[in-house]
């Protein structure tokens, strides 16, 4: 049988896969989108999931996250980011 400490072992490994696993898939999606000067991110607030993908291409460093609490009590999330546009000139 599984001992406590092995088994918060294994936790531990698995989670350090996820999180590598996780953080390469990010890196070839950084690739992947499109940016540069021609390039103009927008936000609608009600819609944003929180994925961050307009601050990657927001190369004026115009667009930030902040955390917002979750609409429905029946949610419970650990974090709830929506995207906001700071500066006026961008809106």
């Amino acid at each position: 049988m599984t001992s406590p400490d092995e088994l918060s072992k294994r936790r531990e490994q698995e989670a350090k896969k996820i999180a590598l696993s996780l953080a390469k898939q990010r890196g070839e999606k950084q690739a992947s989108i499109k940016g540069g000067d021609g390039t103009v991110a927008w936000v609608t607030e009600s819609l944003c999931i929180g994925c961050d993908q307009c601050t990657i291409v927001c190369d004026d460093e115009a667009i930030e996250l902040y955390f917002k609490d979750v609409a429905s009590p029946l949610m419970q999330v650990p974090s709830n980011r929506k995207a906001k546009i700071i500066r006026d000139a961008c809106t």
